[in-house]
């Protein structure tokens, strides 16, 4: 996948893992110099306990602040546009943003615009933010999207009701705290979801054609820790080792990707997840076992190293073919044991939205770095089998 002269590049933030890191904020935003500071959320994280618990730190120290969750799971244009709006009404100077990929992703929106102005969508695509934005905290509550430590803002076009991939590293975070406490209040659903949006993760920057031995490293560590831990994440008796595991899974995952890039299955969950208006991680896990089918034989000594680190034992027969099954079962059993379908519960799409969601894949940067190129008849029937008759 690549040799050893070549070079390649590592950007990641500063990072704090471990109990009640969240509860070192502040200390951060003196470091940062930061007088007023906008908390972007959303409605569902801004009710927990542990959150309010986390505003009562930013009283006791005496840091001004206002709070933006009006974000939806699948965050719009216009929700990035009327947080920057606010940020600059309200004379903020510190981003901090508490949730999951959703608000994260809004928030790196909101340092975009409110910097460099202009709208969101003016930045789609690679490199094209020109000036970095106001420092950016972020205290991620799920483990999964990563969202923390990339270079990755995702945010939906409302208008054409696609997600588009905004890749810079002016987008990475300056800061991480990362604390396994808001993971204990999280939906067990959702908590599988974003388990199987992490491994996604993993699996495709191992494959991807801009892989590199940093996020080699990275990738397989994430992989072996999910393959562990993911199952017992989604009881009702978890512990906090647990989802902290899970968390430092995310944290190896994001490493990888954000290097890396993505493939395929990120790309087919964009279009799925923006055109439908789906949960990404549901998407990722529905795509995952249909993607590594076709893209075996384009990467398969890679694979069978996922299959090696999944604990497969057919990693070490002779026969690729029957790792791939191999590999490809064990997804699908890790899938249906935490609680996702094989399919989309909604009817079948109609002419149009297929094609607008196979145009949209076929254009979303993470396809780039599949390890094999797809063709549009090829996307178009992995979309076809995943409704349910």
């Amino acid at each position: 996948m690549y040799s050893t002269f070549e070079q390649r590049k590592f950007v990641v933030p500063e990072i704090i893992i471990g109990l009640d890191s969240s509860h070192l904020i502040t200390q951060y935003l003196k470091h940062f110099g930061a007088r007023k500071t906008m908390i972007v959320t959303d409605k569902i994280v801004s009710e927990q306990a542990w959150f309010k618990t986390l505003l009562a730190v930013f009283e006791r120290d005496q840091y001004a602040f206002v709070i933006f969750d009006d974000i939806s799971s699948n965050p719009k244009d216009f929700e990035a546009m009327l947080g920057a709006e606010l940020f600059l009404a309200e004379d903020c100077d510190c981003l901090v943003a508490i949730g999951g990929g959703s608000p994260i992703d809004c928030a790196k929106c909101i340092s975009i615009v409110s910097t460099n102005g202009g709208h969101i969508l003016d930045y789609i695509g690679v490199d094209e933010i020109r000036l970095p934005g106001p420092p950016l905290i972020c205290v991620p509550t799920t483990a999964g999207t990563s969202a923390d430590v990339s270079q990755f803002a995702i945010i939906t076009d409302s208008q054409e009701h696609i997600k588009r991939a905004i890749i810079s590293k002016k987008v990475v975070p300056d800061l991480t705290l990362i604390d396994p406490v808001p993971l204990m209040t999280m939906d067990l659903y959702l908590t599988a979801c974003t388990g199987m949006d992490a491994l996604t993760h993993a699996i495709e920057a191992y494959v991807s054609t801009a892989a590199s031995p940093i996020t080699d490293i990275h990738a397989l560590a994430a992989i072996r820790i999910i393959k562990d831990h993911l199952i017992h994440a989604v009881k009702p008796n978890r512990n906090l080792d647990t989802m902290y595991q899970m968390m430092l899974a995310s944290m190896h995952a994001g490493f990888a990707f954000s290097n890396a890039s993505l493939g395929a299955v990120h790309a087919m969950a964009h279009s799925l997840g923006g055109v439908l208006d789906l949960p990404h991680g549901e998407c990722n896990s529905i795509l995952l076992e249909h993607l590594i089918d076709i893209n075996f034989e384009s990467a398969q000594t890679r694979y069978i190293d996922i299959a090696g680190a999944m604990g497969i034992e057919e990693a070490y027969t002779i026969d690729p073919f029957l790792v791939k099954s191999a590999l490809v079962r064990k997804i699908t059993t890790l899938r249906e044991s935490i609680g996702i379908p094989s399919y989309v519960s909604l009817d079948f799409p109609n002419e149009a939205t297929m094609t607008a969601m196979v145009v949209a894949a076929m254009s979303d940067p993470c396809m780039v770095t599949n390890p094999k190129e797809l063709t549009y008849d090829e996307v178009k029937s992995i979309y076809g089998i995943l409704f349910k008759a």
